[in-house]
């Protein structure tokens, strides 16, 4: 097909105009490069639609990727050093007769090539240059073919078993690490990295090369870092999975971090909250407006909290919009809103909107610029209940960092009903759990700051269960600041936050130190675990 005959096809199906055209001309003589090519890169055409039209003036079939199916019998015939040379893939063998799918069936030289390689007359289907990059990726790394009679290539099989086995776990994130010799398999489970197993290293371009076209991802790029994500079914559960992909000096490794496990929990008390903090924040819900904010590092169980409040919340009789980076859980009767930052639709701007769409409690995922924070602000002064997260290592914190981002203090006072702060803490594991004896002089004893006296404390001995970390599952540990006319005074007079959390206590907060050693003597987590997330070796506890 000549250059002409294409261009004028495209403009004839009014898929570019005659000035794309003749620029794209242009540039394709200057810069020796085929028309189709400078039409794709430039956006003006996709790669079906040129490929369509090159398939039909040839009088051959087109192929979506979708719909092909690839034989063993036949892929056998072509290496795959020749495949990814020729861009190439062939499909079956019928008495003699190869058919190749290909993206440029006018080149004679990879006609006669193939026809020579294999000894038989070829048969020529068209696909787009992407389809059959990703066509070579199964076929001959995943071993992903089509026949009745075909078992499930062995890099399919080990994708779905380490999915299966991250559900089963309950894990949160799949770490998949080339190393020199091996590929290391981690989960996350409880926020804590397990090794579960190592890998042939043989396998982990294939297993990289699955999940990328699993997630929709350039499975041709291994130099730069790339995102996507994957709606997979488990169990009869649709898992949500975002895959993230960064090249290292062994390889690519990859981070698939699984959501919607099991959906939300449904009431405080699952969380892990102190009956009198439950009753608090329940209380604080029940406010007709104002700003609720949930604080603590990454990873501190934010978002769940949030879900739970939602579900206390939705009601026939209530419009309920969230903002979320990512949307974690689908919560049904809630209108659900997902930022793309690539697309310019950000916090800030979704919230300018959302205020216009009637609500009575919004959710943003979390407060993160001035704009966000004085526009959530205004909008819990207008009549809604705002519910979001701010990254402070306390509930006090939070006041001053609304500050710190350029929030009237007048204003803060007058929003914001409450902060709860939290962490997450192991739980012992029940399968392994053992009571032992702190005495007075017990590193234990010291540490949790408790009066002197014999302790009965729990903890995991280890076992197969729990990886053997003798911990198994998670739970929150609090402190909620409620805002009193006091504390508004100290927040109107811009107080330090030192000043917010003194009097906060002498009101009755529970701090974050004070709830763990509560779950330390309940037999609930150990004292190490509340080390870990809390001050309290620091002189930061009671």
């Amino acid at each position: 097909m000549s250059r002409k005959l294409l261009g004028q096809t495209l403009v004839e199906k009014g898929l570019i105009t005659e000035a794309q055209l003749a620029e794209a001309i242009a540039a394709s003589r200057s810069n020796n490069v085929r028309l189709g090519d400078v039409l794709t890169n430039r956006g003006w055409a996709t790669e079906p639609d040129i490929a369509q039209i090159v398939a039909a003036q040839l009088s051959l079939p087109y192929l979506d990727l979708r719909e092909a199916k690839f034989h063993p019998d036949a892929v056998k015939l072509v290496p795959e050093q020749a495949a990814r040379r020729l861009l190439a893939v062939p499909m079956r063998l019928d008495n003699g007769v190869l058919t190749v799918a290909v993206a440029d069936p006018r080149n004679v030289v990879a006609h006669n090539e193939l026809s020579f390689l294999t000894n038989s007359k070829i048969n020529m289907v068209v696909m787009t240059q992407s389809d059959l990059q990703k066509a070579i990726e199964r076929v001959y790394i995943n071993r992903e073919y089509s026949s009745e009679d075909e078992a499930t290539g062995p890099v399919v099989r080990v994708v779905e078993t380490i999915v299966q086995q991250a559900y089963e776990e309950q894990a949160s994130d799949i770490h998949i690490e080339p190393w020199e010799d091996l590929t290391r398999l981690r989960y996350r489970i409880d926020g804590s990295l397990v090794e579960i197993n190592q890998i042939d290293k043989a396998l982990h371009p294939g297993i990289v090369s699955r999940i990328k076209i699993m997630a929709d991802l350039d499975i041709s790029e291994r130099r730069l870092p790339q995102d996507g994500s994957i709606r997979y079914p488990v169990n009869g559960t649709a898992l949500d999975l975002r895959v993230s992909t960064i090249p290292t000096i062994s390889g690519e490794k990859v981070v698939v971090r699984l959501l919607n496990q099991g959906g939300t929990l449904d009431t405080v008390d699952e969380l892990g909250m102190d009956e009198r903090v439950a009753a608090s924040y329940l209380s604080m819900l029940r406010h007709p407006h104002g700003m609720l904010l949930v604080c603590g590092p990454t990873g501190s169980g934010k978002s769940t909290t949030l879900y739970v409040a939602l579900q206390i919340l939705n009601r026939p009789d209530r419009n309920i919009i969230t903002i979320e980076d990512p949307v974690e859980y689908r919560v049904e009767g809630v209108n659900q809103v997902q930022i793309n930052t690539r697309a310019g639709v950000n916090f800030a701007n979704i919230l300018r909107s959302v205020v216009r769409q009637d609500p009575n409690i919004i959710m943003v995922g979390e407060i993160r610029d001035t704009d966000t924070a004085d526009i959530a602000v205004r909008s819990a002064l207008t009549g809604h209940l705002v519910l979001s997260t701010l990254h402070t290592n306390d509930a006090p914190g939070a006041i001053t960092r609304l500050i710190d981002m350029g929030v009237e203090p007048y204003l803060v006072a007058s929003s914001v009903i409450g902060v709860l702060a939290q962490r997450l803490v192991r739980k012992i594991c029940d399968s392994c759990a053992e009571w032992y004896t702190a005495g007075p002089s017990h590193p234990d004893t010291i540490a949790l700051g408790l009066a002197p006296g014999e302790y009965r404390l729990r903890r995991g001995r280890g076992c197969t269960r729990c990886h053997n970390t003798g911990y198994r599952g998670r739970t929150g540990i609090f402190e909620l600041m409620n805002i009193t006319e006091d504390l508004r005074d100290l927040v109107v007079k811009h107080s330090p936050t030192n000043i917010i959390r003194r009097q906060a206590v002498s009101e009755g907060m529970m701090s974050l130190a004070e709830d763990g050693v509560r779950k330390v003597l309940e037999g609930t987590t150990t004292v190490s675990e509340v080390l870990r997330v809390t001050l309290l070796n620091q002189g930061g506890g009671k």
